[in-house]
């Protein structure tokens, strides 16, 4: 009877599962991960330190993807940070106040603002700011992400909150902040200013309308050329609405204006536009009388075409000739540049709509509508006087407010900003200094910095920062001290900026202080609150400054793309008023995610994909994966497909691991097999370690993760599995299990399952912690956590010769032609497993010399029974193998002699089997 030799042989044992059940392992593991990060820290104190600074997300509802992408990024960036010897802490932060939370409570209530005490609203939008932060805390420690979680920053803090108005006191000593009247964006249906951050472009159809203003006072210029009572200039806008806002008409000084008869009457028009304006009006001919420039015209007057008031004819550089007529409808109450060319004439701002969007008695005939409604009824009218030259329907884009989605409006109203213009050659020369990741950063900022206005720092709304001015009740002039300051900031340190609503300002201000100007001793305050992106701006401030495991400036802002006109933005711009530096050394910056056909993921469309979902059906690791899978500088995108692909990607990772740690029970990693006594195969596969190493080393330290998912995932597959692991697993299972064939390849695969197991603990969090507590270590290693061990390094003795290299390179390729042969010949019906077949390799010269030199290796690197090598022509072929099959290797081996005790095994196996 046969004997049994399944017990002689070294099969893989382990308890490390092959399905790696996430969602219900992970929490679990969560658990006794309490206290892990303050061990890291504690471990790494004494390195150098890395600061990643956190830009706050907003506390008014739960994670989506991008903000779960944004989270893991950091995450990656931070572990990899604390394994490459540094000391990299991470305080998470939470952006509290604003109008999204302010409009959250009111809709809960169905009520007004003004319904309830203001300490008492604020109180309500505190408790709800103060949920999400749980409720985003808990979603966030879900996807595995370490940090300081129970001292984060929020910016509802008293410290911060006092802080925050040390920032904004030492601003306005350094002479950035004022308080003036000018055109902002105003949302009517939140009744507040805007920042530039806070607005988003939609299409929208509207009238784009040409309107005669009838020449009142020509200087002279055009009395001998036309009839005055029938002369006129033409303007051109897309906001009818506006027109009662008119003071002036602009042109360009340097533009040619042609006086032009058509139908009885003649018109002012730029000469490049008036075909289009012929075109539009539908004039069958027209005749230019005479030619003047924009200088020329300057100080000729127009009568308002409904309103008893003058407009003055202007010149400015802001007149462009790209469409219209080149003689510019201007408002200063409703446009910034309106509001800069009307300054230098000393001309009225004139603001006929109130914060509610309704027309006031400024607007004569159509005051008490509501400014959309407006446009039809001055259309009306224009078309009764004849004042209406043409109208055309067209779609353009238009400003809109990114909370509510409701149009906006440009409205010069007295208002709190920073001047941008006064800083802004320092805040370019920042720019410069900071590295942009990727490069085309750079570009970007500095672009959006030296084109912006002004910044508006007031709202008008009650949770938010209030502004720490006062007023001189006599004489009104502003007041804002070094000593008013700092009374403000110890109040708020103390009981917390409802404080300002609960005192007045003589509980507030120094005893004694006085207006310089009139000498009252009687204030009032602010009841504007400061914009958001001014809190969230001050974090490095507030933060950086304040931790002592911190420092200014960071080390790494990284956030979304549209953070380059947010807190990118708004971070430069307070730090280089106050400190005249960039408050971070790099940025880094990722795209939005997308659903798999590219599309912004939207409720209306369907394809929003909820990140706690993802974490419940596969795993917070394999969302993890997702992210570092993908070029996250650019859109990223996701669906279910993906998902499952990542998967599967994922359990070959996660296998790999599992045959390593199978075939390494009862290995003692402390008597490893010295390098030198390593078969050459063993050494090839440290070299492609020492190649992964060098490469995920430095892909993480340029920040880019795609390349280390592809690194890794290919070595597991193309290196280990499809190849290295193939040809071991004979001296694994059937070498005797203390010989050193067997230790050697044991050794290679404890290098191997230590190395990889490190290079992917900042990405896969769950997982590597999982193999580490599996694996057996080295004294010299921690075994509580994989966080707590260096990153491994390329190992200068790993590299193989060019030779060598070039030698494995070769035998690999080879192998994959066998491969190819081995199939068609399993298709045929020739042989069934590859041990039962017998190659013949036939080559020349070189070629021949290469193989013969190999020969002893081939068998095993082609997992057959014998190899047979011949001269002449390249070819390969497979014949069944000759001899009998060992029971215990499988091998086909001719027997020469036959083992007395174990006749029916092949000399190796029977030698090994004795030896037990």
């Amino acid at each position: 009877m046969p004997q049994d030799y399944n017990k002689t042989i070294c099969l893989p044992k382990t308890d490390f599962p092959m399905r790696a059940g996430l969602p219900a392992r992970e929490p679990v593991m969560l658990e006794s991960w309490r206290g892990r990060y303050e061990k890291l820290m504690e471990k790494n104190v004494g390195k150098p330190l890395f600061v990643l600074h956190d830009g706050p997300p907003f506390s008014n509802g739960d994670i989506h993807m991008g903000t779960a992408m944004n989270k893991v990024l950091k995450d990656f960036v931070l572990r990899y940070k604390n394994m490459a010897g540094f000391r990299a802490p991470y305080v998470p932060g939470w952006d509290n106040h604003g109008l999204p939370i302010e409009s959250a409570i009111l809709k809960q209530t169905k009520a007004d603002r003004g319904s309830r005490p203001i300490p008492e609203f604020r109180d309500a939008c505190r408790d709800f700011a103060m949920d999400y932060v749980d409720r985003q805390r808990a979603q966030f420690v879900r996807l595995g992400i370490l940090g300081d979680w129970e001292h984060p920053y929020l910016t509802m803090d008293p410290a911060f909150e006092a802080c925050e108005v040390n920032v904004f006191g030492r601003m306005a000593e350094e002479g950035y902040i004022y308080r003036g009247l000018k055109p902002v964006y105003w949302c009517p249906h939140d009744e507040t200013a805007l920042a530039e951050a806070e607005i988003e472009y939609q299409e929208e159809d509207c009238h784009s309308i040409y309107v005669k203003f009838p020449i009142q006072n020509d200087k002279g210029l055009l009395r001998g050329l036309c009839d005055l009572s029938r002369a006129y200039v033409v303007i051109w806008t897309t906001t009818t609405w506006t027109l009662p806002g008119n003071v002036a008409v602009s042109l360009h000084p340097r533009f040619s204006y042609g006086l032009y008869r058509a139908g009885g009457d003649c018109f002012l028009i730029a000469e490049e536009l008036v075909d289009a304006v012929s075109k539009a009006a539908g004039w069958d001919s027209y005749e230019e009388l005479s030619s003047f420039t924009g200088k020329e015209l300057e100080g000729i007057s127009a009568r308002h075409p409904f309103l008893d008031r003058e407009s003055l004819v202007i010149v400015g550089e802001h007149v462009t000739a790209d469409s219209g007529t080149g003689c510019v409808h201007t408002a200063p109450g409703h446009g910034l540049e309106d509001y800069f060319a009307c300054k230098n004439y000393d001309l009225p701002v004139v603001v006929p709509v109130d914060a509610h969007g309704v027309m006031t008695a400024e607007a004569g005939p159509f005051a008490g509508l509501y400014y959309a409604k407006a446009n039809a009824a001055i259309l009306e009218r224009l078309t009764q006087d004849g004042l209406l030259l043409a109208s055309l329907k067209i779609s353009h884009t238009y400003p809109h407010c990114w909370r509510c989605k409701q149009p906006v409006i440009y409205r010069a109203t007295k208002q709190w900003f920073a001047s941008v213009d006064a800083m802004k050659d320092k805040a370019l020369a920042a720019v410069d200094t900071v590295e942009w990741i990727p490069g085309w950063g750079h570009d970007r900022m500095a672009a959006m910095v030296r084109e912006r206005a002004d910044w508006c720092i007031s709202r008008q709304r009650h949770w938010g920062l209030p502004i720490p001015a006062f007023y001189c009740a006599e004489c009104k002039t502003e007041r804002i001290t070094k000593e008013s300051i700092a009374a403000v900031s110890a109040l708020f340190a103390r009981e917390g900026s409802n404080a300002w609503y609960t005192r007045d300002a003589a509980d507030i201000l120094p005893v004694g202080t006085t207006c310089p100007h009139c000498g009252c001793k009687v204030f009032t305050k602010e009841t504007d609150t400061l914009d958001g992106w001014f809190d969230s701006g001050s974090t490095h401030e507030a933060v950086l400054t304040t931790r002592p495991d911190l420092h200014w400036p960071a080390d790494l802002y990284l956030e979304g793309g549209d953070q380059f006109r947010g807190w990118f933005q708004s971070s430069l711009l307070t730090a280089v008023a106050t400190r005249g530096a960039a408050p971070s050394r790099a940025v880094s910056t990722h795209g939005w995610t997308v659903d798999g056909e590219g599309k912004k993921m939207s409720k209306s469309l369907g394809n929003v994909i909820n990140p706690t979902t993802i974490m419940a059906q596969y795993g917070a690791d394999i969302l993890r994966l997702w992210v570092a899978s993908s070029d996250y500088h650019n859109d990223v995108r996701i669906s279910e497909e993906i998902f499952r692909q990542l998967s599967d990607i994922y359990l070959k990772i996660r296998n790999t691991a599992r045959f390593i740690l199978g075939n390494l029970d009862g290995f003692d990693p402390d008597q490893l097999v010295p390098y030198d006594d390593l078969p050459e195969l063993d050494r090839w596969a440290l070299s492609r370690l020492n190649l992964l190493i060098a490469r995920v080393r430095a892909s993480y330290d340029a920040y880019e993760y795609h390349t280390i998912f592809h690194a890794v995932h290919n070595f597991c597959v193309s290196d280990l599995s499809n190849f290295y692991f193939d040809a071991l697993k004979d001296r694994l299972y059937c070498d005797g299990p203390n010989s050193l064939s067997r230790k050697a390849a044991q050794t290679a695969m404890h290098l191997i399952l230590d190395g990889m197991t490190r290079l992917i603990a900042p990405v896969l969090a769950f997982t590597s912690e999982e193999i580490w507590a599996a694996m057996s270590h080295e004294c010299s290693a921690d075994p509580e956590s994989v966080l707590f061990n260096e990153m491994p390094s390329p190992q200068a003795a790993w590299a193989l010769s060019p030779e060598i290299s070039q030698k494995w390179e070769q035998l690999v390729a080879l192998r994959d032609t066998v491969n190819a042969a081995l199939e068609k010949a399993r298709a045929d019906k020739l042989i069934g497993k590859p041990l039962e077949a017998c190659i013949t390799l036939t080559a020349d010269g070189e070629r021949l010399a290469f193989l013969r030199a190999c020969e002893a290796l081939l068998p095993s690197i082609f997992i057959v029974s014998e190899v047979i090598l011949r001269e002449g022509s390249e070819a390969i072929e497979v014949a069944r193998a000759e001899g009998e099959k060992c029971p215990r290797c499988w091998a086909y081996v001719r027997k020469t002699g036959s083992p007395q005790e174990h006749p029916d095994l092949c000399n190796r196996c029977a030698v090994v089997v004795s030896g037990l």
